[in-house]
């Protein structure tokens, strides 16, 4: 069944409307998003899942709407507390629709293991004699993992360097996974741990560190779209947008915030997805500073016809099997709405959100200012951070916009006369 993302005025709808709506668009049975309430986690499951588990932690789960990737529509799952992220990334995709959407693609699923190797007597000679050794170590690695090598995955390449540190000479080696549908940790720790003792030989050296890298450059994804310049808002909006990206690449104050925009969209899918936030934050923002400074992940230029154009490239080490995407009932729920079938699909998706949210919120500083928007749809947490009851945030928080005055102590005096029948 042909997902069909664009689903109007699904925020008006009520909580049970909506998963109604979402089951129907995404082709999936409405019974299977019971596993979302009260986060989709019991204390039992979260047990198995970490240590001294005393409870858990609920964050409100959203689905962006309009969203579509190499022709494809995407209703997409977003686990974030910010109020406005779910809403200006379906903003966003509905503007890019018009010119198709976006275009995804990425270099593969290849995932790096290190092994840092210490006392090499002649560090050079050393990482000589382990790259000679290159087929044997492949064949080693592999041996770990027969079920991904039969999956058409596994160890491709070797590849080493002298390392000048504080601590002396030391050579790093490098081993390339191609780790499938996973995200990869296990399966090239793994591979590390196996092959460690042959490379020590090798270099006449001794193994200390065996683990993966998150700067998972091997890895990267990239999405490109058109946004309109009518439905931006003009040409002036095209133009400014254009300045404000140019002074998120030249300044790191700014592209710290610019990027923490991209990963509003890019976290918010990883996590529902229950793939691993932190990997894949480490490995963007080291992205962003490859060069030796950091900058802006994303670009937007306008193109000949005057709309803009917008393109991000970041590493996306996320996956479907293993970890809490399959332990997490929730996440579970999340990939089955989303439909995706290949951890490249879901990156392709992830990478997209990702550029959608930059771009609603260069808009919106370009066009309004960040506050206008964002504090419209806050006002609905502030009111019930007042005390407002489920059935009176909605006039609460229309009384708090139309004032102008989104605040916790103002809230409280609404509500206070809204119960006492003084409007």
């Amino acid at each position: 069944m042909a997902v069909n993302s664009r689903i109007s005025g699904l925020k008006d709808r009520s909580v049970a409307e909506r998963r109604a709506l979402v089951a129907d668009g995404a082709g999936v049975d409405a019974a299977a998003l019971t596993a979302l309430d009260a986060g989709g986690l019991t204390v039992e499951q979260a047990d198995h899942m970490i240590e001294n588990v005393v409870g858990t932690i609920a964050i409100p789960l959203g689905v962006a709407t309009n969203m579509t990737v190499n022709g494809r529509d995407y209703l997409v799952p977003m686990a974030t507390e910010e109020a406005s992220v779910v809403a200006a990334a379906s903003n966003a995709a509905r503007i890019a629709r018009v010119h198709g959407g976006f275009h995804a693609s990425g270099t593969g699923p290849v995932m790096i293991a290190q092994i840092q190797l210490l006392g090499a007597v002649d560090p050079h000679g050393a990482r000589a004699r382990v790259l000679e050794a290159r087929q044997e170590v492949l064949d080693l690695a592999n041996a770990q993992d027969p079920v991904l090598t039969r999956l058409g995955g596994g160890a491709r390449e070797l590849t080493a360097r002298v390392l000048e540190t504080r601590d002396g000479t030391q050579v790093i080696v490098h081993l390339h996974v191609d780790v499938r549908d996973a995200m990869g940790a296990n399966a090239v720790n793994t591979m590390a741990e196996a092959v460690a003792p042959v490379l020590a030989e090798r270099a006449g050296a001794r193994s200390l560190l065996r683990i993966l890298s998150n700067k998972a450059d091997t890895r990267l994804v990239r999405a490109r779209a058109v946004f309109d310049a009518e439905l931006l808002g003009g040409p002036r909006v095209v133009d400014d947008i254009v300045s404000a990206s140019a002074f998120a690449e030249a300044d790191p104050y700014r592209a710290a915030t610019h990027n923490k925009g991209i990963m509003n969209g890019i976290s918010a899918v990883v996590l529902a997805t229950g793939n691993d936030t932190r990997a894949v934050e480490a490995g963007c923002h080291s992205h962003a500073a490859r060069d030796g400074r950091y900058t802006a992940l994303s670009r937007f230029e306008k193109d000949r016809d005057g709309n803009l154009t917008g393109t991000l490239e970041v590493p996306m080490p996320v996956g479907l099997v293993g970890g809490a995407t399959r332990a997490h009932p929730a996440a579970q729920t999340a990939i089955r709405i989303l439909g995706v079938t290949s951890a490249t699909e879901l990156a392709e998706v992830i990478v997209s959100v990702g550029l959608a949210q930059n771009l609603a919120a260069c808009r919106a500083l370009a066009a309004e200012g960040i506050q206008h928007g964002h504090m419209r749809l806050h006002a609905r947490t502030v009111a019930a951070s007042a005390g407002a009851s489920p059935e009176e945030v909605r006039d609460v928080a229309e009384r708090l916009v139309k004032d102008g005055r989104i605040q916790v102590e103002y809230a409280r005096e609404v509500l206070e006369s809204l119960r006492s029948g003084d409007r």
